[in-house]
């Protein structure tokens, strides 16, 4: 059976996302600039890179961006932007061991797996290729938030109720998407709590050194609109 997330990153969900822009993107990586201390010609492996637009605000500040997502059609506009990319799911990366100074994974491009293990493996996977010292960077959506904010809508699996709703008592937050043509798709992403994510990050093989609730590199906070954390590989 096909996943949702196999079908979905097309030009639908460019079309969805138009404020997810090359600004938003360059105000992240001036923060992650800011944050860690990585200088120019570091290897960035952007994980569920999309259409690369962090990884070509990467390249703009000096770093050198790797791309990898599962998209057919968003890697196609990455490599539009000439950015190096590689098509691969992220809980089997095409990417040797230690090999970079710092991974990202970047806007929500996590928690799309029915199962914890792969979501655990997928961290596994994605810190593994950090160098010991080097850096991993993980910005999520804040759950608290989104279960605070759906609490008292209806769940409905149609989605006729509601176009977002919680499900399975909390653990995931679903969408459904009606695109152009009249197509459906659905999204799932499953809500992990700071602290879950923490953990699972610490067993892959890094510490949360640093925590934002913003790109501006507001405090984290159950008000905050963002979960990002800052691991360090190997400690």
């Amino acid at each position: 059976m096909t996943e949702w997330f196999e079908e979905w990153f097309g030009e639908e969900y460019l079309a969805l996302y138009p404020h997810r822009d090359d600004r938003e993107a360059e105000e992240l990586v001036a923060l992650i600039r800011r944050t860690i201390p990585i200088q120019s010609l570091t290897r960035v492996l952007d994980v569920a890179c999309g259409a690369g637009r962090h990884a070509r605000a990467f390249a703009a500040s000096g770093l050198v961006p790797i791309g990898v997502d599962l998209s057919r059609h968003l890697l196609e506009r990455a490599r539009a932007s000439s950015l190096p990319v590689a098509r691969a799911d992220m809980r089997a990366l095409p990417i040797r061991n230690q090999s970079v100074e710092l991974a990202v994974n970047l806007f929500t491009s996590f928690g799309y797996f029915a199962d914890d293990a792969d979501h655990q493996e997928a961290l596994c996977q994605m810190i593994a290729t950090v160098r010991p010292g080097g850096w991993f960077v993980f910005d999520f959506l804040n759950a608290a938030g989104v279960r605070t904010s759906l609490a008292d809508r209806p769940a409905d699996s149609s989605g006729s109720a509601s176009d977002k709703w919680l499900h399975d008592n909390g653990r995931f937050v679903v969408k459904m998407i009606v695109g152009r043509d009249g197509r459906q798709f659905m999204e799932r992403v499953r809500l992990f709590d700071s602290q879950e994510l923490i953990a699972m990050i610490q067993i892959a093989g890094a510490r949360v050194v640093h925590q934002f609730g913003d790109y501006r590199g507001g405090p984290a906070d159950a008000t905050a609109p963002r979960v990002l954390l800052f691991a360090q590989a190997g400690l």
